[in-house]
């Protein structure tokens, strides 16, 4: 097993109070380390068949291993690290760690994130907002029209 987490360390790490919105308060301990735990290892999700869920290191090795065999160097080169749950306390070094250990000796990667937590919870909403903008991927667009009458043929026709 190649996950970093162990029950007796983190036991030891002091509790954190949180507030929630209606003004209640708990500790919390090793729980904030089994949730995100979950992230790199689904093993920790109650109620899922092992194998059936991937960590994020094995997604993203998974992803390029699907690429073409010319493209994987430049994805591995270009990982772009960003959403929510980036957000997480540790989330870029545990992906750093994991991916050093899954990608093949003969590739380098590169893990490329804002630097802020606000860039990386909305980067991919932002993104979206600017390719949708850009004149060239209007023509791309499909409308709920067009799909209701041609399907997924009208996607592979308008983006090729």
């Amino acid at each position: 097993h190649d996950a970093p987490y162990r029950e007796e360390i983190v036991g030891q790490i002091p509790q954190v109070n949180h507030e929630f919105p209606n003004g209640y308060n708990f500790e919390y301990g090793s729980e904030r380390f089994k949730i995100s735990e979950a992230l790199f290892d689904p093993g920790y999700i109650r109620g899922t068949n092992p194998g059936t869920m991937l960590g994020a290191g094995h997604v993203v090795t998974t992803s390029v291993g699907m690429c073409d065999v010319d493209l994987r160097p430049a994805l591995y080169n270009n990982v772009v690290v960003t959403g929510g749950n980036t957000c997480l306390n540790g989330f870029i070094d545990r992906l750093n760690r994991d991916l050093s250990i899954k990608t093949p000796s003969t590739m380098r990667f590169k893990l490329i994130a804002a630097n802020g937590p606000q860039e990386r919870r909305y980067g991919s909403w932002i993104g979206g907002s600017i390719l949708a903008s850009l004149g060239s991927f209007q023509q791309m667009w499909v409308s709920k029209q067009e799909y209701d009458e041609g399907g997924r043929s009208q996607v592979d026709r308008k983006c090729p």
